[in-house]
């Protein structure tokens, strides 16, 4: 099953293509300059029964030339039958789209990032067919900030700092130091980092940290504070007009996630979610919004309430 920590560890790179600067320079890859990204989707899928499905797939198109596909993959342990699957990944991606691809694994212990970093080789013993080099980003090499200034400089870089030393004994001081650097930014921003945090760092004592330091955080059907709170309002009988107007923030956030991966949305499927009242149907759709790749595969096998 995949888990919210896992979905946020790759999902900002679709939300916010800017931070593969930075992290190209971590890993020592050199990135063209001015080069335009695009989310392709993930589904590498070939024979139905065998469905295969990439974390996010990102294409690198430079201003001239033929740029790359990056395939990231949020890894949370080791697992012996991943190399086959990122060698697949890697061939399906590069034929289907006619360009080369990398891949990069994002991982929050070193333990598991020191194993991801490979190589791999795949073959009969004694011969090498093919190996897998990842790219892997981990706590050994992605930079803890804990600098309010620093952190206000890239916002996106030090939330992903943030993500990926959640369990570091230092957490604090980074979500500290993210959390001053939020104070001047807009609003926007502060919404989406702090909704991104509460949701990737899961259920550790790093999240409780995060929620005393933003506590206006929300993420509507990610179990977060103040989806706790509305749970407790809902028990405790809460006012008609309260409710309704739960349903249209977590409405809101359904046609957001949308825009947010650049989805097309047609004003029918708009007004549908918009009418929408019920609490539980749109947190499904929420959910949805993240993996779909047309705003309609959102409503599933769902018929339209008259």
């Amino acid at each position: 099953m995949v888990s919210s920590s896992h979905e946020a560890a790759h999902r900002i790179f679709q939300d916010r293509p800017e931070l593969l600067a930075p992290v190209f320079g971590i890993l020592g890859v050199p990135l063209p300059r001015k080069a335009a990204v695009e989310v392709l989707t993930p589904d590498a899928t070939e024979i139905r029964p065998v469905e295969r499905r990439v974390d996010s797939v990102l294409r690198v198109r430079p201003p001239d030339g033929e740029g790359f596909l990056l395939a990231i993959e949020a890894q949370g342990r080791r697992d012996p039958d991943k190399a086959v699957s990122w060698a697949y990944y890697l061939s399906f991606l590069t034929a289907k789209h006619g360009c080369q691809a990398l891949l990069l694994v994002v991982c929050q212990d070193k333990t598991t990032a020191d194993w991801a970093a490979g190589p791999f080789p795949l073959g009969p013993e004694g011969w090498t067919a093919l190996t897998v080099h990842p790219l892997v980003l981990g706590p050994g090499n992605v930079p803890v900030i804990t600098d309010r200034e620093e952190a206000a400089r890239d916002l996106t870089l030090a939330t992903f700092s943030a993500l990926t030393h959640g369990r570091a004994r230092d957490v604090g001081e980074i979500l500290e130091a993210l959390a001053l650097a939020l104070g001047a930014a807009d609003p926007d921003s502060v919404a989406y980092y702090s909704e991104l945090l509460e949701v990737g760092l899961g259920a550790t004592p790093a999240r409780e940290i995060w929620r005393k330091l933003m506590p206006r955080t929300y993420f509507p059907g990610r179990g977060t504070l103040i989806e706790q709170t509305w749970r407790e309002g809902e028990a405790e009988g809460r006012a008609k007009g309260e409710a309704e107007g739960r349903a249209k923030e977590r409405a809101m956030m359904v046609l957001r996630v949308l825009e947010n991966r650049g989805i097309p949305t047609l004003s029918a499927t708009r007004d549908r979610v918009t009418a929408c009242t019920d609490l539980e149907t749109l947190g499904r759709w929420l959910d949805r919004a993240f993996v779909v790749d047309t705003a309609e595969e959102i409503f599933g096998r769902e018929t339209p309430r008259g």
